[in-house]
């Protein structure tokens, strides 16, 4: 069979003219970059993923086992199991003093990743501007911009601890500015708020009209200090989309289980949004996500008291190689700067993958203000960290020798 030349030429023709421009100009994650690098390659010890360690506990797997062998495998509520929807909202009241009704304002999501996604697009009119605390998580300006709107970032530093701050906040606002996203504890830095912190930015947010989408993904995850929601700060909660979800604090990330709460205009039209798009979140995941609540927490601390462990020594052993270091309240990532060597994000975190076989994720990936910074999860064994921090060791002696 013959083929024919004007058939391969159609064929192999760009279709790129055919693309929205927004998504042509969206650059992939710095952070996925990486994991392709490393992928499969057994000498190199990664500190760049983003998830626990730890398999999800087995009685919660074994819920979802015995569900399928009872054939639960259909639709459930576009909200959510009903039940579950209880579950979360009496965990969120005992762990926060949050008080919510799971009827009227919380949805189940896929993930805490889509709830922000539909926060977002049941928010934003073309231009409006969504004020973005950086550094932070990857996706909130791609998808801000998906959705029709500007993202504004808000520069937090080290010296603060990466504590957003009112008066960098009040800086940043315009006529435009419509949405604030919070990211506490924070992902990359590890930085948290206090509720003395929150209180000038709720005033921030009260004057200037602002409704604000708080990713509390890993409030679980705070070490010295308990997570304070801003939903709990007084005049917040109608102001507020509380995003949360299973994958940190219960070793679920595969799974794909987050949850949103907030006032019920707001809810209502996410819903309209959610039933259309992915109609549910997954009946299995939902019924594991349920076991995790009722009977879970125990190994949700006892995961937390590991990672608190992993904490104090990645941080010791960073400042020990001569790299200044923050100490993080949350999550389980360090941000150590490596201003000190003279290279860039990129130029350090290149040559640590290929010199020492150290995989860590550039500060710049996560917008401005990451620069020198590079992130290090210690949501990894402590042999390895500990043979990590010695390559590290010997390649920032390597660089300071010339």
């Amino acid at each position: 069979m013959s083929v024919n030349s004007q058939d391969v030429e159609n064929n192999s023709k760009s279709m790129t003219s055919y693309l929205s421009p927004v998504v042509r100009e969206i650059q992939p994650s710095g952070i996925r970059r990486f994991f392709d690098l490393v992928s499969g390659n057994k000498d190199i010890i990664t500190l760049g993923v983003g998830e626990p360690d730890f398999i999800t506990p087995w009685h919660v797997r074994e819920a979802c086992v015995y569900s399928l062998e009872r054939g639960f495998t259909s639709y459930t509520s576009n909200a959510g199991m009903p039940e579950l929807r209880e579950a979360i909202a009496e965990y969120l009241y005992n762990s926060y003093d949050l008080k919510y009704d799971p009827k009227d304002e919380m949805i189940v999501t896929v993930g805490g990743s889509e709830a922000i996604d539909l926060a977002l697009r049941a928010l934003i009119e073309p231009g409006d501007e969504v004020l973005v605390p950086v550094p932070c998580y990857i996706s909130y300006s791609p998808i801000t911009s998906i959705g029709g709107g500007v993202p504004v970032e808000v520069e937090t530093f080290a010296k603060d601890s990466f504590k957003l701050k009112a008066e960098h906040l009040q800086a940043r606002i315009t006529p435009k500015s419509k949405i604030l996203i919070l990211n506490y504890p924070s992902n990359p830095t590890g930085g948290i708020m206090t509720y003395e912190d929150w209180l000038p930015i709720a005033k921030v947010v009260e004057e200037n009209d602002l409704i604000v989408i708080a990713d509390e993904i890993y409030s679980e995850l705070t070490y010295d200090h308990k997570h304070v929601s801003f939903a709990s700060i007084p005049g917040m909660k109608d102001r507020t989309l509380l995003v949360n979800g299973f994958s940190k604090a219960f070793a679920m990330t595969g799974w794909r289980m987050g949850y949103v709460c907030g006032h019920p205009d707001l809810i209502y039209a996410m819903l309209k949004i959610h039933q259309y798009t992915v109609m549910c979140a997954p009946v299995m995941g939902q019924v594991a996500a349920l076991e995790a609540l009722k009977n879970g927490l125990r190994e949700k601390d006892h995961m937390v008291e590991s990672y608190n462990q992993r904490r104090r020594l990645i941080v010791q052993g960073l400042r020990d190689i001569g790299l200044s270091c923050h100490d993080p309240q949350g999550a389980f990532y360090a941000f150590p700067s490596i201003q000190s060597t003279g290279l860039s994000s990129e130029e350090f975190s290149q040559r640590l993958l290929m010199e020492a076989k150290v995989a860590a994720v550039p500060g710049n990936a996560f917008g401005g203000g990451g620069e020198g910074f590079l992130r290090c999860s210690y949501a990894t064994s402590v042999s390895q960290l500990n043979e990590a921090l010695h390559r590290m060791g010997q390649f920032v002696h390597k660089l300071k020798q010339g």
